[in-house]
């Protein structure tokens, strides 16, 4: 394994599960309105979901490189161009609020394993998830260690699973101390800055990579 380029995978990765979005505002809202213990078992299933986005990015990628290559750049070009795409539709989005209702009943909902299965079902049913793995993974393969590109990429998206797990627990149980937070205009303004800087520069650092 290539540990510079894993690390910088896993910074990358770090970056990209902070970064506002629909898996972790989601996490946020279901917290603060079912508790963080939902928020944290909803976080397992989102984060288990994508070791199957990882599975069918390493085969058809690991597949393609095998028997082509000479595409390693196109695969390369296509994935920063679709970094750049998500990049500006996070600029043209307009900045929105969100509100929550104070006295929600925490005690009413779903159980372990039924959030479970619904972050699992919304993470595995998004193809815009595969597409994304699509274009990260392949670029964070070297070819001059031992390890195959479908192992490299195995590895890389168990990290990317474990990493997101953390993050989105994290986020669960800092549920009550972030509620203000979501009122304010400002703070989805810097997200929405913060979803279009980290895009653009994650897709030009990978292209020179």
């Amino acid at each position: 394994m290539n540990w510079d380029l894993y690390l910088t995978f896993m910074g990358a990765a770090l970056a990209l599960t902070i970064m506002p979005g629909p898996d972790n505002i989601y996490v946020l809202t279901e917290s603060l309105s079912r508790g963080s213990r939902r928020g944290v078992s909803l976080s397992a299933g989102l984060a288990s979901g994508v070791l199957v986005h990882t599975t069918l990015a390493a085969t058809g990628i690991a597949l393609l490189l095998q028997e082509f290559p000479q595409i390693t750049w196109t695969v390369k070009g296509a994935g920063t161009l679709y970094l750049l795409y998500l990049a500006f539709g996070a600029w043209r989005e307009d900045v929105a609020t969100m509100t929550l209702e104070a006295g929600s009943d925490k005690s009413r909902g779903p159980g372990f394993w039924s959030s479970f299965g619904k972050g699992f079902l919304m993470n595995v049913l998004n193809p815009k998830v595969t597409l994304f793995f699509l274009a990260l993974l392949p670029q964070f393969v070297d070819a001059k260690v031992p390890l195959s590109s479908f192992e490299q990429m195995l590895f890389m998206g168990i990290s990317f699973m474990i990493q997101a797990f953390m993050v989105f627990s994290l986020i669960a149980w800092l549920s009550g101390s972030l509620h203000h937070f979501l009122a304010s205009k400002g703070f989805w303004e810097f997200c929405r800055w913060l979803q279009i800087i980290v895009l653009s520069f994650l897709a030009l650092g990978l292209w020179w990579l």
